[in-house]
């Protein structure tokens, strides 16, 4: 791993899975001992909750939950 210009370094494909990272995860790096470590930033918002949050409101009309699983099930 290198550090780029601009300070950052890329988590590899493998532990971003291994440890349930995805893009726009907060993280922090915390100084322990002689090392650093990479954590999950405190209170930060799930990827689902940030997902919610992005879509509420989004919906163009409105349907009762039978019509919306009329629609998903192609009945």
């Amino acid at each position: 791993m290198r550090i780029n210009s601009k300070g950052q370094v890329t988590i590899p494909a493998s532990l971003r899975e291994k440890y349930d990272l995805h893009e726009g995860d907060e993280v922090d790096v915390v100084e322990v001992g002689d090392s650093l470590q990479i954590v999950r930033r405190e209170g930060a918002e799930s990827r689902g909750k940030r997902l919610t949050r992005h879509m509420r409101r989004k919906a163009t009309r409105r349907m009762s939950t039978d019509q919306l699983m009329e629609l998903l099930r192609g009945e």
